[in-house]
């Protein structure tokens, strides 16, 4: 197993195709993918034969970034529980300069509310800063997702501008906009030293 980092209670490891049940039972919650898909689940037949190859692949397009697993820590220290919670992304965005990725999160509603979209959000933050040269770190939600833009802010990241795109087939909310949230390694450096 290909461990990328650990924090206190989460370990986020490179993705497998065994992995195929856990990303098809995160994909078919529908309030999972309320703000992605308007709710409707990604088919097993995508997740098998396009979105795991992809995920794969990019272990080897990139040094330091990606998209992974994550998984809960036993907190007693006794032993890892391995449970599946979701996912972790830190990777370029074709939209900004390779040196800028984008931060990105899924996780099961069952772990909402629990502090992990932060834990792992600022544990990927830290590192595409100190280890990978990130310039910047980028984000974005729909407008009405209210909860992930509260990680994106207790992250440190902030609001760059709010953009209108045109969708085919829209969902609700659509008509709101998209927020861009950015932190600059300046900024990361200052939050940093207050911590």
């Amino acid at each position: 197993m290909d461990v990328k980092l650990e924090t206190g209670r989460l370990r986020l490891r490179q993705f497998t195709a065994d992995d195929e049940d856990n990303l098809v039972e995160l994909d078919s919650d529908p309030e999972v993918m309320r703000y992605l898909t308007g709710g409707v689940p990604t088919p097993r037949e995508s997740i098998r034969d396009e979105v795991l190859p992809r995920l794969m692949r990019q272990y080897t397009q990139w040094t330091h970034y990606g998209l992974w697993a994550a998984e809960l820590r036993d907190t007693s220290g006794l032993r890892d529980t391995g449970e599946f919670i979701g996912w972790f992304a830190m990777r370029p965005d074709a939209r900004h300069p390779q040196d800028e990725p984008e931060l990105g999160y899924r996780l099961r509603r069952s772990v909402w509310r629990q502090g992990y979209a932060t834990e792992g959000s600022l544990a990927l933050i830290d590192d595409a800063f100190s280890v990978a040269g990130a310039s910047a770190v980028r984000a974005e939600t729909m407008f009405v997702n209210a909860g992930s833009r509260a990680v994106m802010e207790k992250c440190g990241l902030r609001h760059v501008r709010t953009r209108h795109d045109e969708w085919d087939d829209p969902i609700p909310g659509t008509e709101l906009g998209e927020v861009e949230y950015a932190i600059t390694r300046e900024e990361w450096l200052v939050r940093r030293s207050c911590r």
